[in-house]
């Protein structure tokens, strides 16, 4: 069932970001003060996704600057055909801390949401969501602002809390939860056979098993990642390339 934060548009005024200069305390709160309305169940219809986004960074630097372009896949979720495809780049300001990525990519994925002539039903980013410390990746983060159920697939692992992840069955679809305090921050899921699983959690307005489910839906013979995040990551080396070679 739809519910109306689904309906309200991307909210990207500077006034609702976080300075990205604010030290490590500030952004700690930020994420505090959105972690308690983080919400772990769908407020969808499976049946009713039709365009899903994949979201993907890449970065570099030029005399002495750092520079980042976003790129926005949006894929149909029945046909698989790709429907749009939208790059920003732009100077980075926000420096790297861990734990706190967030802060640095949100600005940049905000500039090319609103570039979208399609509405996407959801956003699946190359990254986590609710494996994290604060359970506030960048799929869980970016999902207060684009107002759209969010999924964080990464292709490593977060080493949270000391703990290691358990090897999935090799088997297409096999899976273990990633659990620490009696907590699911996700899973390891085993996309293909003989390769490598990737680590699947929530962002927002979404349950676990619903996410592993699109995330399979979306998963080719071309690769172990959904084609979402797979074909955002090609576009943005193929932007930062096109940019960096740009006199």
């Amino acid at each position: 069932m739809k519910k109306d934060n689904q309906q309200r548009r991307i909210d990207c005024s500077p006034k609702n970001l976080v300075n990205g200069e604010g030290d490590i305390e500030t952004f700690k709160e930020e994420q505090k003060k959105w972690q308690s309305q983080i919400v772990l169940t769908p407020n969808f219809d499976l049946t009713e996704i039709k365009i899903v986004a994949g979201v993907d960074l890449a970065y570099w630097s030029e005399e002495g600057a750092d520079f980042g372009v976003c790129s926005i896949i949006l894929i149909n979720y029945v046909t698989k055909e790709v429907i749009e495809s939208v790059s920003v780049a732009d100077r980075i300001t926000v420096p790297y801390h861990p734990g706190y990525l967030a802060f640095r990519e949100l600005p940049l994925i905000l500039k090319a949401a609103v570039c979208l002539k399609h509405q996407p039903d959801i956003y699946m980013f190359d990254g986590n969501g609710f494996l994290h410390p604060l359970n506030m990746g960048i799929a869980t983060h970016a999902s207060f602002y684009l107002n759209k159920p969010t999924i964080g697939v990464a292709k490593t692992f977060f080493n949270l809390k000391g703990i290691e992840f358990v090897m999935p069955a090799n088997k297409i679809g096999g899976y273990t939860l990633i659990e620490a305090d009696g907590l699911v921050y996700g899973a390891s899921l085993r996309t293909r056979e003989n390769v490598k699983p990737v680590f699947v959690s929530c962002g927002n307005w979404i349950d676990l098993e619903t996410a592993l489910a699109i995330t399979m839906a979306l998963v080719t013979k071309d690769s172990r990642l959904p084609m979402t995040t797979r074909l955002a990551d090609l576009e943005t080396h193929k932007q930062r390339k096109l940019l960096k070679n740009t006199p």
